[in-house]
């Protein structure tokens, strides 16, 4: 460093000593990373950074956001600070850095003490431009202190929902990023986040800016997602048949308990499926090697709870199916967000029950005391509900509920295979009858089994097998009613009371259809029994799509190309991506560059990865 403590100009290979070598983002964007032009909106956002201009970035997942601070960070003068949530994700990002020649320090639990001092000296000494660590790290009052003597330039808030209460995944400790301002007033600051409705938007950009940055919202959609919902009515069965076709691919299996997360793997791994389960009730070795797996091998199933996913930098996760209903469209959204992130084709699948709408009540009802808060969460779980119920197109009821619009997009169930809506007002008289007549205060079961006419104790013991509705609805089978009371709590004619073990309970839209001021209209489909999908082979040829085409003689070099990268990976002890994406793998098998001046014009292929991976690439491909 010079006598004035800024960054000498060194060795030219070395991206971070030597900002001043870059005429532009384009410059960086192409010698360091390999990329030969910005995805929509990148440009946008490094402009306003490099401008000095704070600023909250709202991007889909797979939009590329990492670049829109990493660029700035390496074009200036001055150190940058990038706040992250998870160790997993600090470390994917460091080591994809170092693999493009780009100094960067990371500082976490994970580490060694010695590890983690070493990495401060470098960060302090200007060895490396980059510094990653968690928020609860950076906000004591000696880190801060620390940071005022170098004087960072940029602060970088990763996963920026989590500041604002208004949030689906509020953390305290995020809270005390809105301070930064304070102690470095001249530094610029960026959040960047995947997951924000406009209350959110709002709240973040006043907490960090209090009304001196912007805000850019480049949307929601991902149309490479193919959306469906179902009905759960068996798992198993489901399950195996939205993996149809789907064989080496990977993907994962989103569970709400620890327990059926290890029932769902052994299944899958009974059924001949590489699938992993994956919990926060397990080691912190035995995870970690879990997901070193997951990044690293092809065609693995990872089965998880929600403890498994932010910070999951696979591009070629080709599905995502949840087997119970998410919390919120805002934990739906990140969570199939991270299928895709290659922009090729990829197909998620959601299940959901009377069981998952109660389970997802309760949490609710038992977190904390905010009463507010708690509101806030039933509405979120109401729009999802909504969404799972709806008759139009997936994809504009999911970018409707984040202020976004669009067209039909012919690429989720609904548009490719239209419900009908048919009129179920005779069917729901009886139900909400059923419900009054026994004074809101049974469970979805016991309605149940009324309108078939069951002899059960419960019924004969409190005379229920009098009520004029008993039996009314025999001739209708179990599947029917719950899939017709499943309708009636999304479409918010009825209610689920946690505080009452779960009993159904009318709402103001019931009482209106029983008076007959209102109609009960309904999906056909979710009345009937489900026959079995003949679609899979569809399905599996639509992400099979992912692979760009190839001829069977470029598909036997692509498995090749992966073989290799997987064999270099693990030499190196990163994920299999860090060496090379599967985009640019395809674009080699395609191409079958026979020079390194050749590979070196293949996208994602930087200079220190072309001086690095040329040669053993390049043999394979010669013998292909």
């Amino acid at each position: 460093m010079d006598g004035n403590g800024q960054v000498q100009q060194v060795d030219a290979t070395d991206a971070t000593d030597a900002p001043g070598r870059f005429r532009g983002p384009l410059d960086v964007l192409h010698d360091i990373f390999g990329y030969q032009a910005f995805r929509p909106g990148q440009s946008e956002i490094i402009d306003l950074l490099c401008g000095g201009t704070s600023t909250l970035a709202v991007m889909p997942t797979g939009a590329g956001k990492s670049l829109c601070y990493q660029i700035p960070a390496i074009l200036s003068e001055r150190a940058t600070v990038v706040i992250s949530p998870l160790v997993a994700l600090i470390d994917d990002q460091a080591a994809a850095l170092r693999a493009n020649g780009v100094n960067v320090a990371a500082i976490h639990s994970g580490l060694s003490r010695e590890r983690n001092v070493e990495e401060w000296r470098d960060f302090a000494a200007g060895r490396s431009k980059l510094l990653y660590l968690s928020p609860e790290r950076l906000m004591t009052p000696r880190m801060l202190a620390a940071m005022g003597r170098i004087g960072p330039g940029l602060f970088v808030i990763d996963e920026a929902h989590c500041i604002s209460k208004w949030g689906p995944s509020f953390r305290p400790e995020y809270e005390q990023l809105a301070a930064l301002g304070q102690h470095f007033p001249n530094a610029t600051i960026a959040a960047f986040t995947a997951t924000a409705d406009s209350a959110t938007r709002v709240d973040i950009a006043d907490k960090l800016f209090h009304g001196h940055g912007r805000t850019i919202v480049h949307g929601f959609d991902r149309p490479n997602l193919q959306l469906g919902v179902q009905p759960k009515t068996n798992w198993r069965r489901q399950l195996m048949e939205f993996l149809n076709g789907k064989e080496g691919l990977s993907g994962i299996v989103y569970c709400l308990s620890r327990r059926l997360t290890e029932e769902v793997a052994d299944y899958l791994c009974e059924e001949g499926v590489k699938a992993i389960a994956y919990h926060a009730g397990q080691p912190s070795d035995q995870r970690r090697e879990s997901q070193d797996r997951f990044m690293s091998e092809d065609g693995v199933v990872m089965v998880a709870t929600i403890a498994f996913g932010m910070g999951i930098d696979k591009p070629d996760i080709r599905f995502v199916c949840h087997l119970n209903l998410p919390g919120s469209m805002e934990a739906y959204y990140q969570e199939i967000g991270r299928a895709g992130r290659d922009g090729q084709p990829a197909e998620t699948l959601m299940l959901y029950g009377l069981d998952d709408i109660r389970m997802q009540r309760q949490f609710i009802e038992n977190d904390g005391e905010d009463g507010e808060h708690k509101l806030r969460e039933h509405k979120r779980l109401d729009a999802l509900l909504a969404y799972c119920e709806a008759s139009g197109c997936r994809r504009q009821s999911l970018l409707a509920y984040f202020d976004d619009t669009t067209g039909p997009c012919g690429n989720c169930d609904n548009c490719l295979h239209p419900p009908k809506v048919v009129d179920g007002t005779g069917e729901a008289r009886a139900l909400f009858q059923a419900i009054a007549a026994t004074g809101q205060f049974f469970g979805a079961s016991h309605i149940i089994d009324i309108l078939r006419g069951g002899e059960t104790q419960k019924i004969s013991e409190r005379g229920h097998d009098k009520l004029d509705v008993f039996g009314i609805g025999k001739a209708r089978p179990k599947d029917f009613w719950q899939g017709f009371i499943r309708q009636a709590v999304s479409g918010g004619y009825l209610v689920i009371n946690i505080q009452k073990y779960g009993c159904l309970e009318l709402t103001p839209r019931a009482d209106a259809v029983m008076a007959g001021q209102e109609i009960f209209a309904i999906r056909e489909e979710a009345l009937m029994p489900r026959a079995k999908s003949k679609r899979g082979g569809e399905r599996a040829a639509r992400v099979q799509a992912a692979a760009g085409d190839l001829s069977e003689r470029d598909q036997r070099l692509l498995a090749d190309l992966k073989a290799l990268r997987l064999e270099l990976a693990r030499d190196r002890g990163v994920p299999a991506y860090v060496v090379f994406p599967d985009a640019t793998l395809i674009e080699l098998a395609k191409a079958r560059p026979m020079s390194e001046a050749q590979m070196g014009e293949i996208n994602g292929v930087g200079p220190k990865k072309l001086a690095e991976y040329a040669a053993p690439f390049l043999k394979v491909i010669a013998a292909a």
